[in-house]
């Protein structure tokens, strides 16, 4: 009897029903609109943090760069240059400095790894190569005669020159042409463990051609560069190129995991150290906590115990990086959220208007039934069960809008600029994973500046909380409903026939 009367009634008041569940579905479908794309946020930034401090990275443990001395020329350029006289001969030379901080001993690894909820540590050096190559053209002397001058001008020259007539030809030679042709090229160096490379610069790249290094190549003379550095420079495996005359041999084009790669070359750790005049020196440890929720309390143990470095997290890096990506992020977690909240109290609001309202208009039905022997409680249940069969159409609707919603977003994959702020050496950003691409702050902003596509991946959970949002709606307003019909009186029916 409930069923047919149910569905009786549905029929005869679709349009009613309709409007009903519309305004449920508009509401849950931005709210599974907006946790989609909060979702796609939160994807983005990790693609980001993993891209600064490589996969499985909790924190890193740097320390800051001190300030050079007064009057010391610490940091400044050093090209040296042989005098030859060819003008044909091409010269090179290599500046090789650390970057990301202030470096830090070898040893400070195996005592951050013996620190309390430490799982694994490992240190990296990073490195900054400004490399300028080219070639001095000598000038010639020549005589300063002048064919506008003509005759007079050189009888001018053979009066005025010096006695004994050394310059009597054309007065005082002049040196015309030559100069000097360099080209400046600046690139990223990363050190890396390879007996743990699980853990640092390359565990966020992927080998796309040849081999990684092997944990026998310590101090090896070979080198993994990113695919962005090898198609600039037409490198590929075999190939071979020199940093400060030592040459090195490529053996893997690695390409990364997500974004662009920060770092162009990698090198085994000790021949870093040896380019950058760093022996058993690193810039960065990267460290993985034994468990991710225990972060905080890792960061305060090695910070307690290791006095004079800093400790980030990738939730204190997040809070450096900007751009719109960031901007979005702000925008989906709070107005976009207060946004769902408000336009879904207002369908909750509406559709127990409206319910109410359609229920004023039956007072000749309900009281009808109330005459024939129906109690409150049944008049309450049949307007509480048509209300439940508009919030589940009003959430079958809105499901179906929020996942195209959802999909048209990562369809149409908008993409969004993560500027990583420049840490100065004092976080995961100065470490290789995200170490500045070049040496001048220019190249350097260029560098950390990443662009993410934006996706928007609907959970099993946000499908569930429409489900749960289209129940609430639906009982909010059968309770609205209900409640006017329940006092209803058969009175209230006979007064409406006359």
């Amino acid at each position: 009897m409930f069923g047919i009367y149910l569905k009786r009634e549905l029929s005869r008041r679709k349009k009613a029903a309709l409007v009903i569940a519309m305004g449920l579905a508009l509401g849950i479908a931005l709210v599974i609109t907006v946790n989609s794309v909060s979702a796609g946020m939160q994807q983005a930034q990790d693609k980001v943090l993993k891209s600064l401090y490589g996969l499985g990275t909790d924190m890193t443990v740097t320390k800051a760069q001190t300030a050079p001395k007064a009057g010391s020329s610490q940091g400044g350029p050093n090209f040296k240059f042989d005098a030859k006289s060819s003008s044909k001969t091409s010269q090179s030379s290599d500046r090789v400095m650390t970057q990301g901080g202030q470096a830090l001993k070898s040893s400070l690894v195996e005592k951050v790894s013996a620190q309390k909820g430490v799982d694994s540590a490992v240190g990296a050096l990073s490195l900054n190569v400004t490399k300028v190559d080219g070639s001095f053209t000598q000038g010639k002397a020549k005589s300063s005669t002048s064919g506008s001058s003509g005759t007079s001008g050189s009888s001018g020259s053979q009066q005025q020159g010096a006695p004994g007539g050394g310059n009597s030809g054309g007065g005082q030679p002049q040196v015309q042409g030559g100069g000097a042709n360099f080209n400046v090229n600046n690139y990223s160096v990363a050190g890396v463990d390879v007996t743990d490379q699980e853990l640092g610069p390359l565990a966020a790249m992927k080998i796309t051609s040849g081999t990684t290094f092997t944990s026998a190549q310590t101090n090896a003379k070979v080198a993994v560069v990113s695919k962005s550095y090898a198609k600039e420079k037409k490198y590929k495996v075999g190939s071979t190129f020199k940093i400060s005359g030592t040459k090195y041999k490529v053996i893997g084009i690695a390409t990364p995991d997500s974004s662009e790669s920060t770092t162009d070359v990698y090198l085994p750790l000790k021949q870093a150290q040896t380019l950058g005049d760093a022996k058993n020196k690193v810039t960065t440890i990267y460290v993985k906590a034994t468990d991710s929720q225990q972060i905080s309390a890792v960061k305060k143990e090695i910070q307690s115990n290791i006095s004079g470095t800093t400790v980030t997290t990738s939730s204190d890096l997040a809070s450096t990086v900007s751009g719109s990506l960031s901007t979005a992020s702000d925008l989906a977690s709070s107005v976009g959220k207060w946004l769902s909240i408000a336009v879904l109290a207002a369908a909750f609001l509406v559709a127990a208007l409206l319910t109410s309202s359609a229920v004023s208009r039956r007072v000749r039905e309900f009281g009808t039934l109330k005459a024939l022997g129906w109690p409150s409680r049944k008049v309450t249940r049949q307007v509480v069960g048509e209300s439940m069969v508009n919030g589940l159409v009003g959430g079958g609707l809105g499901i179906a809008l929020g996942l195209a919603a959802a999909y048209t977003v990562t369809a149409i994959s908008p993409k969004l600029t993560a500027q990583l702020g420049n840490s100065g050496g004092t976080g995961m950003g100065g470490g290789p994973g995200g170490g500045p691409g070049g040496g001048g702050p220019g190249q350097q902003s260029a560098a950390n500046t990443m662009e993410i596509a934006l996706s928007a991946p609907v959970s099993l959970t946000t499908i569930a909380l429409a489900v749960g949002l289209a129940v609430t709606g639906g009982l909010i307003a059968g309770a609205m409903g209900g409640w006017r019909a329940s006092r209803m009186r058969p009175a209230d029916a006979l007064r409406s026939v006359s």
